[in-house]
């Protein structure tokens, strides 16, 4: 049974990866695979049906954690975007070269997600090159750089990126010690795929007509006002999170709650139809909820792997078959780009005790690299590539092709910089 629940999860992939050529939507496709391998699974657990609900209570929790953010995030942006709040950037880059545009993109997506985390600054960057791009196979491909550019950034910082925050919750980093151990790692992880992209983006930057852009009656200060409200209800979810340690969906829903109230108040004295366009649930309904109902079919339906033992085992037999603790961190990070890093992470840290491998060890900033880096190689791998796939359409198959290859080549140049920094340094 338990083989059976492996057979639908790749098949279940594959068609995910083939939603395109086959015309069947990825999200049902999704859901399916999470009913499927939890059925299969309380057939097969030697634990009774009783064991698998608590796990599966246990997975939502975490699952919802995870979309309730999203969600936040997601309603943040349009709330901005529809007072004409990511003007306040849009008209201060004047690049008029596509491949100077990548460059300036990929170096604020890079520092933000240090500072917020990968998956929102990929919702507030995508949403912002809509402002910039009239192409979308243009923005197509400036998604793919956002999502290596954020995983870069979110994987050397303890705030960045959840497998780093894990580790460093756990006690295997520290602050001061990642953040110098893995910079130059992950700039160069993002550096290497911005100079080869920049041979591949050739042409001007055609800007958005004004039309198409939305027009909005909002003044200079209500477009400033609302646009730094939203930066800053981001900026303060991980500010919320490490002084109260709550879960940071908490956070990002008061977050949202206070920028509602400003925008409520802000356009109380207007009239009826011009406060339909700047409120909440106008925003609401401009979120694409096919995607976010496909992050919750994955995230379960990869929980399933967790739940049942299979990714720890994977952790395990790898450790018994290569032995070698950069190669196993490596083909972790290589992983990750297929199933979720962070129950691989979590695994790892049960069978490396801290008694034997110290804070700040090799084989945790290593792990904090890779497991942050790894999941830019294929678009499902990391929850910043789920959500540029949702809020662009990217293909699968097209991420492979066009994105991959770069990430690849980033991943394993910042593995470099990483032990030849290391052996520097020790």
């Amino acid at each position: 049974m338990m083989a059976m629940i492996a057979v639908v999860f790749v098949f279940c992939y594959a068609m995910i990866a083939l939603e395109h050529p086959i015309r069947i939507n990825k999200s049902a496709i999704a859901l399916i695979a999470a009913g499927l391998m939890w059925t299969l699974y309380s057939f097969a657990s030697p634990l009774g049906v009783h064991a698998v609900v608590e796990q599966l209570t246990e997975k939502l929790a975490e699952t919802a954690a995870i979309v309730f953010f999203l969600i936040s995030a997601m309603t943040i942006v349009e709330v901005t975007d529809s007072h004409g709040g990511f003007e306040v950037i849009t008209s201060r880059i004047k690049a008029t070269k596509l491949s100077t545009l990548l460059w300036i993109i990929g170096f604020i997506t890079f520092y933000l997600s240090s500072i917020l985390d990968n998956m929102t600054t990929t919702i507030v960057m995508v949403a912002l090159m809509k402002r910039l791009l009239k192409e979308h196979n243009q923005r197509l491909f400036f998604a793919g750089i956002i999502v290596i550019a954020a995983n870069a950034g979110g994987a050397w910082t303890p705030i960045g990126d959840v497998t780093t925050t894990m580790l460093w919750i756990g006690g295997q980093v520290t602050t001061t010690n990642i953040m110098k151990a893995t910079f130059l790692a992950s700039t160069v992880s993002m550096v290497i795929p911005l100079i080869m992209a920049s041979f591949m983006l050739q042409g001007k930057v055609v800007a958005p007509d004004r039309a198409e852009q939305g027009a909005v009656s909002t003044t200079r200060f209500e477009k400033t006002l609302m646009f730094f409200m939203g930066m800053g209800a981001l900026i303060f979810v991980p500010i919320f999170k490490a002084v109260t340690h709550l879960p940071p969906y908490l956070g990002i829903l008061l977050a949202l709650g206070v920028l509602w109230l400003v925008g409520d108040i802000l356009h109380r004295h207007k009239s009826t139809e011009e406060q339909e366009h700047f409120t909440l649930s106008k925003a609401l309904k401009r979120i694409d909820m096919a995607s976010v109902v496909f992050f919750i079919g994955i995230l379960l339906a990869v929980a399933t792997l967790s739940a049942n033992g299979m990714l720890p085992a994977l952790a395990q037999w790898l450790d018994v078959k290569v032995g070698n603790q950069s190669v196993i961190v490596v083909i972790i990070g290589l992983v990750s780009a297929v199933v979720d890093n962070i129950p691989l992470v979590a695994a790892s840290m049960g069978m490396y005790p801290l008694a034997q491998f110290s804070s700040d060890s090799f084989l945790w900033e290593f792990m904090a690299y890779c497991a942050g880096t790894g999941g830019s190689i294929l678009i499902i791998g990391s929850a910043a590539g789920v959500a540029a796939m949702g809020l662009e359409k990217i293909e699968f198959f097209w991420y492979a092709r066009r994105i991959g290859p770069l990430a690849l080549a980033g991943y394993f140049s910042g593995i470099a910089m990483y032990i030849f920094q290391y052996r520097l340094m020790h």
